[in-house]
């Protein structure tokens, strides 16, 4: 498929875009601790300009000092000018335009993060953050949109090419504009233009603050999913207020903090979520909509362009996987795009639950461009990886990519490690596109790979690498505490997603964690309908990042009837069942057909002791050092073949 309309050119006023491709904004929290563009975030959106795409839209900033919050972007002060002139100037050189996304978190923060009081519509709560905000009177609502404006203003005097106003996702002016958290009578309330007034006054302020010629993109949820809440009917009446209103661009997004696993919706639901609503509202909106949502292939993105259903392409996680997307599908070389698989483990994952910086599971890079960079190594090395999981891939690209001379050998004959064997459950056959990109992407580099071929001290004698790195993995953990595991009718998650082992209900699954309520799923669909996981914490799934896909996972396995019994330590497995406790009592499950152990995973590392006396420099990586995630196991390899 030719992409003429993705690279085709947009002009948006006086404004012309290079493309149709749009970086959705998305928190990172790169920013320094008072809110100014640090060096690294200047860095993340350059790279991404350099990339290629048409427009970067940065992450949420706050324009009223009421909402600020630590490593946060605002524009709310004359002070942060000078940096955010640099961070235009850095994304201007790569050629991008550049608009910040204008926003107050209104209820949907904390006030001992921001300082200030929480103010919303209506003293409703948040129902994630549980802090009661004060409503806010008409003379605090000007103060806002003065707030907004000013800040459009420092955009402009810093060099940004327009703004976008965040009226998305249960911030504040969506606080306005939902029939679910605006209760309210007067003339910002109680009825569809009371509700938009105050949105419609922002825009207004911002158009005469900069002038009407100065872009203005208002981002907003289209269905917020929740009973009450904003819907498609009346977004499309918003649409053509906003329109009429003066903005320049409509940028279609959906759900809220409430309805958190659509709103950045996870691997295994479909793609462009909002491009059939986009077509419709296209018939009547006279100005460009931007559509994003689940659009992570450029295949994808020009079939969107070419049906008439958008303007202006928006991809987030899409361009945190890769920069370079943009250059690379305009090139033709779609096989070289480092592809987003959907997971949220690196980038809403490692923000909102772990409370660090964004980053990506496929390309660890991502917020640390000056960190990590790919410079060519000073003295050639005979690299040997032994282990071709995805620690071992990506070490090995790299490394060949910095000029190593580099094998890796896998003793089984695919690539991918457990990492190929995530993809086998439902919905996750995304996750192959990173095995793919990985194993494809070690030829390009310059890696031999042997399939077929275990590591042994023999091998590295023969061989006499510089450098020997152990990625060999982990093995299935057998609980030491439960009798019975030696039993004909046992058998391991891995065995079983890898086609090793027959299956016949009805099926207990020893283990709630991520691996054992997948393996639950994957059985459910192939028609077993007797499955019990017994799990020895309070939660099933807990190891699963983030939360909002550990929701939907769980919703599935209830609707396939899979019982989750929680809190239950497993004592023995018979020859047709298993014992256990829970609720403080002894209990059986018996006439079992199969009993399925996901209890965890143990490294594996034979080799580095072994071969210590052969090879002077020695690295163990991945689940061979330690058992962790893919994101670990793939950052660990990319650190260290920028390392050798």
């Amino acid at each position: 498929m030719e992409l003429t309309h993705l690279f085709s050119p947009l002009a948006i006023g006086n404004l012309t875009l290079q493309n149709r491709i749009a970086m959705l904004p998305m928190g990172t929290s790169l920013a320094e601790a008072d809110g100014n563009p640090s060096d690294a975030l200047i860095d993340y959106y350059a790279a991404r300009s350099w990339g290629g795409a048409g427009l970067v839209i940065v992450e949420i900033t706050m324009a009223h000092v009421t909402s600020r919050a630590p490593h946060t972007l605002g524009l709310y002060d004359d002070a942060f000018i000078p940096r955010w002139s640099k961070l235009a100037a850095a994304v201007h050189e790569g050629g991008a335009k550049i608009f910040p996304q204008l926003a107050h978190q209104g209820r949907q923060t904390r006030s001992k993060l921001t300082g200030y009081p929480l103010v919303a519509a209506s003293a409703i709560a948040c129902p994630w953050m549980r802090e009661m905000p004060r409503e806010l009177t008409k003379d605090g609502i000007a103060e806002l949109v003065e707030g907004f404006g000013q800040a459009a203003r420092r955009a402009q005097e810093a060099g940004c090419d327009g703004v976008e106003i965040h009226g998305a996702h249960g911030y504040l002016v969506c606080n306005f504009m939902s029939p679910l958290t605006n209760k309210r009578t007067d003339e910002y309330g109680a009825t569809l233009s009371g509700r938009m007034r105050f949105p419609l006054e922002i825009v207004a302020a911002v158009k005469e603050k900069c002038g009407s010629d100065f872009p203005l993109s208002f981002r907003f949820s289209i269905d917020e999913l929740l009973p009450g809440g904003i819907v498609p009917q009346e977004a499309a009446v918003m649409a053509l207020l906003l329109a009429d209103g003066g903005a320049d661009i409509i940028s279609l997004s959906r759900a809220n903090y409430g309805s958190f696993q659509w709103l950045i919706p996870p691997y295994g639901t479909p793609m462009a979520l909002n491009a059939e609503f986009a077509g419709r509202l296209k018939q009547t909106l006279k100005v460009p909509i931007l559509v994003g949502h689940r659009i992570p292939d450029p295949l994808v993105a020009e079939q969107v362009l070419r049906a008439g259903q958008a303007d202006l392409i928006g991809m987030g996680r899409a361009l945190l996987a890769d920069p370079d997307l943009p250059r690379k599908a305009s090139e033709g070389r779609l096989d070289e795009i480092i592809p987003c698989i959907g997971c949220n483990q690196g980038c809403v994952g490692r923000l909102m639950e772990q409370r660090l910086t964004a980053s990506c599971l496929v390309n660890p890079t991502a917020g640390r461009e000056r960190e990590m960079p790919l410079i060519p190594a000073k003295l050639r090395k005979k690299v040997l990886v032994a282990g071709g999981g995805v620690a071992g891939m990506e070490c090995a690209r790299v490394a060949a990519l910095r000029g190593h001379e580099v094998t890796l050998c896998e003793k089984s004959e695919r690539l991918g490690g457990q990492f190929y064997l995530a993809a086998i459950p439902p919905l996750k056959q995304e996750f192959s596109k990173a095995v793919r990109y990985l194993s494809e992407g070690m030829p390009r580099a310059g890696v031999r790979v042997e399939l077929n071929r275990a590591v042994t001290p023999q091998v590295v004698a023969e061989r006499k690498p510089d450098v020997v790195v152990v990625a060999t993995g982990s093995i299935p953990l057998i609980p030491p505490g439960i009798a019975g595991t030696d039993k004909s009718i046992v058998t391991t998650a891995l065995e079983l997603l890898a086609g090793k082992a027959a299956f016949a209900g009805p099926v207990v699954v020893v283990g709630g964690g991520l691996v054992g309520c997948e393996v639950a799923e994957y059985l459910s669909e192939r028609g077993i309908g007797d499955i019990t996981v017994l799990e020895m914490l309070p939660e099933a799934a807990r190891d699963m990042t983030p939360r909002w896909n550990r929701m939907l996972l769980l919703e599935r396995l209830s609707a396939y009837g899979v019982k989750v019994v929680t809190s239950a330590t497993v004592r023995e497995i018979l020859d047709d069942g298993v014992v256990f406790t829970a609720e403080g009592a002894e209990q059986s499950i018996r006439g079992v057909g199969r009993v399925v152990l996901a209890a965890g995973a143990t490294a594996l590392d034979e080799l580095s002791s072994a071969i210590s006396n052969l090879v002077a420099e020695i690295h163990v990586i991945g689940d061979a050092r330690q058992v962790r995630k893919a994101i670990d196991a793939i950052e660990e390899g990319a650190v260290l073949g920028r390392k050798i």
